[in-house]
């Protein structure tokens, strides 16, 4: 028996036991069904290690197996020289399975059919055993085989096993009300079932594609009793009695707090709970769970609807919340965490999206990219911001991330909706100005790298391919950097530095244009080209340009620290990045007077000449652009910057 249906033993429901046990053996055949694929892919890559397979992740998520190391199991596997194959873990995952199929047989078993169970004992004995993750292939074929021709097998015992429990889920389960399944109702209870399952239905798109919100429904005695088993977490349950227009609810938590902040959902209607109590039950692996009653006295029919509604809506924000709460914990204060899921909570947003987006990891990367690596590790929000500003950040990011990912917008558009927003709180005008100059000066190495590596690419058979591909990339990339000098020139209009970034930004710009033009000039170069004599020459210059352009990336990131009074290092490495760019156009110089020395007797063709000719000029230009502009930085820093 599971933790959660000892849970739902201990409280006293025998009557919602077998529900659950049906529904704890559909999950189980889903899993079953996962082990069997995991042991053929793994049996299969071993035979043919050449093969692409998957690793099954997906399908290992989707029936709720937690064991990540699974993900592995595939791609490791092997041939011994003997014959048998090797699958790491595979002891492991045959005593899984078996368990599965016990979770399976349970309820079928528990009804008087003992024909599956005879049939389990006698597929468990012969069952293969792993013995150093060593298993033979005929017999994971003879476990896994679907052929009832070739004998009983335990891939044939769960097919059966999994048609018992539709039969047996059919029998008991007269009716499905919104979702909940239902036995045993009378004609009056079935408006209570449905307000409470409208309630879930409600707010359940909340938690994705996480597992829980199963609801079974019956009536004992005089009482209607529904059962919720939230998510999939041990001792998380909760059971509600009806009777007549009094409600009372059983609420079951291995934390303590998740129990607190459950009541305190509560505020607007007048639940009166007793004190909370703890249990101790040594098969649940925290070994302690808490327990709560709290009971509603509703003063009309369209009330005790209202209340059941709400109820059923509040479930959601249950599920994960204490990882929700680790997260955002990492951010701002114990309480404060606490305070922005109530929110959440009270908003209909809840906290699902914020860890499938990535939780603190989102915002972390959010300010990495404001703060450009400025940011001190272990440095929470609320330190960085302030305590309100980084509350009201938060909320922004639990909204931003429900409401798009409910929208099926991609991942990449919350992140940038997250990190737009921690401008608003934590940017300045000319910290902006430097994030759009080194932007910019890293798109001017993403071409420049372009450059070099079609020059390197021409003498492979595909060269040509390899030219035009890393030429449209060019071209793109050209285009962004164009938007960036677009957004400089907006800052420009609004902050007081922005102007002399708005210059450097546009000189850069030309670095650019040249190596775009470059990378263009090297589509038209004939296929003989990378033979020639000036072709390591022009491969010279390509490297020259890389260096050149990573330099102005060094120069622009070293100036944001550089300020009068700063540390010695900082204007260190800033001067010596400047020293070095203007060494690196010298050198492009000398490398073009080579290059044109080279054409006077090597290249034979007018369209070899004009190609090379014009690539080389390229080139060099955009090397005379690029100390152009470190000079302008230079100028800057040292006549506006440490004059400050």
């Amino acid at each position: 028996m599971s933790e959660k249906l000892r849970i739902i033993h201990s409280l006293g429901e025998p009557g919602l036991l077998l529900p659950s046990l049906i529904n704890a053996g559909l999950e189980a055949n889903d899993r079953a069904k996962y082990y069997f694929t995991l042991l053929q892919a793994a049996a299969a890559q071993a035979q043919h290690p050449d093969r692409v397979s998957s690793d099954l992740r997906r399908e290992r998520l989707a029936c709720g197996v937690e064991d990540e190391s699974c993900d592995s199991v595939i791609a490791s596997s092997s041939v011994e020289v003997d014959g048998p194959c090797r699958i790491p873990g595979s002891a492991a995952i045959m005593a899984a399975l078996l368990r599965e199929i016990e979770t399976m047989l349970q309820p079928v078993v528990e009804q008087g059919s003992a024909e599956l169970a005879t049939r389990f004992d006698t597929l468990k004995r012969a069952a293969p055993a792993a013995r150093g993750d060593v298993v033979a292939l005929e017999d994971i074929s003879r476990m896994t085989s679907g052929q009832r021709a070739g004998g009983d097998s335990l891939h044939l015992l769960v097919m059966d096993a999994h048609k018992a429990l539709n039969a047996l889920q059919a029998s008991i389960a007269s009716e499905t009300i919104e979702g909940a399944s239902t036995y045993g109702l009378e004609p009056g209870d079935r408006p209570l079932v449905r307000a409470f399952m409208q309630g879930v239905r409600r707010t359940a798109p909340l938690k994705f594609d996480h597992p829980g919100l199963g609801t079974t429904a019956t009536r004992i005695g005089d009482r209607v009793v529904i059962q919720n088993d939230i998510g999939t977490t041990d001792a998380h349950v909760l059971v509600v009695h009806v009777e007549r227009r009094r409600v009372a609810i059983t609420y079951t938590d291995v934390h303590l707090q998740r129990l607190l902040f459950f009541q305190n959902l509560f505020q607007r209607h007048a639940v009166e709970w007793e004190d909370t109590r703890s249990r101790r039950d040594d098969a649940l692996e925290e070994g302690l769970y808490h327990l709560s009653l709290g009971t509603f006295a509703a003063d009309s029919d369209a009330s005790l609807r209202d209340y059941l509604a709400f109820l059923g809506s509040r479930l959601v924000f249950l599920i994960d919340w204490n990882k929700a709460r680790k997260r955002l914990r990492s951010l701002v204060s114990k309480s404060e965490s606490v305070c922005l899921l109530a929110w959440a909570a009270d908003h209909d947003i809840g906290h699902m999206a914020f860890l499938k987006a990535g939780g603190e990891q989102l915002v972390y990367d959010a300010l990495d990219f404001a703060a450009k690596g400025q940011i001190r590790f272990g440095e929470r929000l609320e330190e960085i911001l302030g305590a309100e500003a980084a509350s009201q950040y938060l909320k922004f990011v639990l909204k931003a991330c429900s409401e798009n990912l409910m929208q099926n917008e991609p991942e990449s558009f919350i992140q940038d909706a997250v990190r737009a927003e921690l401008f608003n709180h934590f940017r300045t005008g000319q910290q902006f100005a430097y994030d759009i100059a080194a932007e910019h000066a890293a798109l001017v190495v993403e071409i420049a790298g372009g450059v070099r590596d079609g020059l390197l690419g021409m003498r492979a058979a595909d060269g040509g391919v390899a030219v035009r591909v890393h030429a449209q990339r060019a071209k793109a990339w050209e285009r962004r950097a164009d938007d960036l000098v677009n957004q400089a020139r907006a800052a420009s209009k609004h902050a007081g530095s922005s102007e002399t970034f708005r210059t450097i930004v546009e000189a850069a710009d030309d670095v650019a244009d040249e190596l775009e033009e470059a990378a263009f000039h090297l589509t038209l170069m004939p296929s003989t080209a990378g033979a020639l004599p000036t072709h390591p020459k022009l491969q010279a210059m390509g490297d020259l340009l890389v260096a050149g352009a990573q330099e102005y990336v060094k120069l622009i990131e070293t100036a944001r620290h550089v300020h009068r009074g700063g540390a010695r290092d900082d204007m260190h490495d800033f001067l010596e990045a400047t020293h070095r760019i203007m060494t690196l156009e010298h050198e492009t110089d000398e490398a073009q007077r080579a290059v044109e020395s080279a054409m006077t007797s090597d290249v034979e063709s007018f369209l070899e000449l004009h190609v090379v000719t014009e690539t080389a000029r390229n080139l060099e230009q955009a090397a005379d652009a690029l100390m152009h502009c470190s000079l302008r930085m230079r100028d800057y820093v040292l006549g506006e910057v440490m004059t400050a």
